[in-house]
């Protein structure tokens, strides 16, 4: 005689597969479905929402669950999908009471976060999520003035790199380390490698690169190259100048701002070029300058970028870097007015050729993004392959996946 717990199986199975597609259909039908638009074969999902605080950046932890940095709440959050159905369970504050915290990466068992005036990582969580040990890496940045968000990485050396930005929108820095690429041993010291170690100023022995106004994210290619996002010079009209969206950081090199810029939109080889009239910016050669690889048009606010090699996209998407664009304020002219959106830098033999739309619809036309349903930030892709997109409008995390993927 067949047991009914046997019997009752079949109807278990079906049961799990009916829940599990009622939970796939929400996903794929919830409000950010039908405000994006994506490529044919990509479907995007809220991922958590009603985050205060303005979410920013993101680092996937060693257990596999998703942090984010809250801006102006002060707090680091854990948010685990634990039944994997592409949203997360709860809300977790693992951290809180920080200043201004933005960057965040896991590194040998630590998680490191960036915050406006220094640089301080965790570890030891206990059974809440909640970090059990803190400690102070880098004490000393200059402080929360001007643009004052900090984003950190460690690069494929294991050295900790870390944007700061200026301290004004024109003119040159009072502080060396500002407008700037630093880079750090892990424990805050400075390497021996530095292009500047040996500087009488030792602000300056921790720069790797200067002149770059504000690079909000920045990555490492394939073939050990940092990329890095750049947002220029204000105050030059709506045109002026081009938005650098990729600029291959040199170690040691100066980008020039704020003495100059790359020319032109689009693929950019060139050298840079002075066309900031302003007598405190006069003295300096553009021709030692490094120039963008790639540039759109002025005031585009490009913050958060991801190559997508380790996603589940198709092989034609994969190769190709995803930058998010936050939209600027600094338009006058409404039909200028920049979108907030995420594009598909197509990349040919390791460099920057073309941009394609890839996920756009959080802006009404004519709407400036400050006003938009929402304006994206960080991008990260995750051990499940799909690009996860922080949202410091409207509170949020998207997950983009392509359907035909794992």
């Amino acid at each position: 005689m067949i047991s009914a717990r046997w019997l009752l199986l079949p109807v278990v199975f079906l049961l799990a597969l009916l829940l599990a597609s009622v939970a796939l259909r929400a996903q794929e039908g919830d409000e950010a479905a039908r405000h994006i638009r994506l490529p044919p074969g990509f479907v995007i999902g809220i991922f958590a929402e009603g985050l205060e605080g303005s979410p920013r950046m993101m680092s996937f932890g060693p257990e596999g669950d998703l942090y984010l940095t809250l801006l102006y709440s002060g707090q680091v959050v854990r948010l685990p999908d634990r039944d994997h159905d592409g949203r997360a369970d709860r809300v977790e504050v693992v951290a809180e009471g920080l200043e201004l915290p933005h960057g965040l990466e896991w590194h040998q068992g630590w998680l490191y976060v960036a915050l406006s005036d220094r640089v301080v990582r965790f570890a030891h969580p206990g059974p809440d999520g909640r970090f059990r040990t803190k400690e102070t890496v880098i004490p000393d940045l200059p402080g929360p003035s001007g643009h004052f968000t900090r984003t950190l990485h460690f690069g494929p050396d294991g050295k900790l790199y870390l944007s700061v930005g200026s301290e004004t929108n024109f003119g040159p820095e009072r502080d060396p380390r500002r407008a700037a690429i630093l880079r750090f041993n892990p424990d805050g010291s400075v390497p021996w490698d530095n292009p500047f170690a040996h500087s009488p100023d030792p602000r300056r022995r921790l720069l790797w690169a200067e002149g770059l106004k504000n690079s909000v994210d920045f990555t490492w290619t394939p073939r050990g190259e940092l990329w890095a996002t750049h947002n220029g010079t204000d105050h030059l009209g709506d045109d002026l100048p081009p938005e650098e969206v990729v600029v291959h950081v040199q170690p040691g090199g100066h980008h020039g701002w704020p003495y100059c810029y790359t020319p032109g939109l689009g693929l950019n080889l060139k050298g840079e070029r002075s066309d900031v009239p302003d007598p405190r910016t006069s003295g300096f050669d553009c021709r030692k300058a490094v120039p963008a690889l790639f540039t759109a048009p002025a005031h585009s606010a490009p913050l958060g970028l991801a190559l997508a090699g380790q996603s589940n996209f198709p092989p034609e998407y994969r190769k190709d870097l995803y930058v998010a664009y936050h939209g600027s304020l600094g338009v006058s002219d409404p039909a200028k007015y920049r979108d907030c959106k995420i594009e598909r830098i197509v990349l040919e033999h390791g460099l920057p050729v073309r941009a394609e739309p890839f996920a756009s619809g959080w802006r009404a036309p004519g709407q400036m993004c400050r006003e938009a349903w929402g304006r994206p930030v960080g991008l990260i892709f995750g051990p499940d392959g799909a690009l996860y997109v922080s949202d410091d409008k409207g509170g949020r995390v998207y997950r983009i996946r392509y359907r035909g993927g794992r």
